[in-house]
């Protein structure tokens, strides 16, 4: 079964809409434990010794191929650039520059045949679209990229992204291992200077770059701090009416349990039918698939 501790670094205070000390972590220890959870998961449960990623020129791919880097060898950890024909080029300087630090190979595919060879037929798919093509694009890449090298897919998408729906189905959030998927944005940021990654990877504003001038905050309609403040009262047991009568902003509120009511199934596996007792993932599961 899969190893748990709390990363927190003291109990949760009283609720406070300015108190974001509840997401504080022990970036060195949550470092060291992510670090042999990776190398655990993919070279002994898994039996590989590389990886593939696509670093975005974001904080969370950086902060994936750094954890990777130091749990396997730096020459182990393949990252790919996979710009689509809106990408704004300093993306691709970031990517660029993670990679170079880490001092892991490289290579950049550009996605923008495949994506515009099928949309070409479509009638006026829209941003949103295109933006969930690209990302089933990229992500078969990766997948074929891991067939060719022998290699395991890693994930970069955080626990804040997930929680609020903001990942394209089967896309940017189908690895074989996540390692970032229980830390919240903010928690990506903290662990992410701790470890060194670029100054301009950790401050520019996250976006999915798919429109000039789009970023992640405007698109959600709240920031990743107060997201994460609700979404981990939320979790720890709150209800959205005690958050808000303690001064969290009501619109924030509004704003995230909205997405996150209404994104549930999409952190959840295919739902199947049940025609028997031993249906997989539903009653048939083996200790290793809990």
């Amino acid at each position: 079964m899969t190893q748990r501790f709390d990363s927190r670094v003291r109990p949760a205070p009283g609720l406070d809409p300015d108190d974001d000390s509840v997401l504080e972590i022990n970036v060195e220890t949550v470092r060291r434990w992510l670090v042999e959870f990776l190398r655990q998961e993919i070279a002994v449960q898994r039996g590989f010794s590389s990886i593939v990623i696509g670093l975005s020129g974001g904080v969370d791919s950086a902060l994936s191929a750094a954890l990777c880097a130091e749990a396997l060898e730096p020459e182990s950890v393949h990252c790919f650039m996979l710009p689509y024909r809106s990408s704004d080029p300093r993306s691709l300087d970031d990517a660029h520059e993670v990679a170079e630090a880490l001092g892991t190979p490289r290579r950049v595919i550009d996605i923008a045949p495949a994506v515009d060879g099928y949309l070409e037929k479509e009638s006026g798919p829209g941003a949103h679209r295109t933006g969930n093509v690209a990302a089933r694009v990229r992500m078969a890449i990766l997948y074929d990229q891991a067939a060719g090298l022998g290699a395991l897919p890693v994930g970069t998408s955080n626990k804040s992204e997930r929680l609020l729906g903001y990942f394209t189905w089967h896309g940017d959030d189908a690895p074989a291992v996540n390692p970032l998927g229980d830390l919240f944005k903010t928690q990506v940021w903290a662990l992410g200077r701790a470890m060194g990654l670029p100054l301009s990877v950790i401050d520019k504003p996250p976006t999915a770059d798919l429109i000039p001038g789009q970023t992640d905050e405007n698109d959600l309609g709240v920031t990743y701090r107060s997201a994460d403040l609700i979404l981990f009262h939320l979790l720890d047991g709150r209800s959205p009416a005690e958050l808000v009568d303690a001064g969290f902003p009501e619109g924030d509120m509004r704003a995230v349990t909205a997405r996150l009511d209404a994104t549930h199934w999409k952190r959840r596996l295919p739902t199947q039918a049940m025609l028997s007792q031993t249906a997989i993932g539903e009653s048939y599961l083996r200790p290793v698939d809990y």
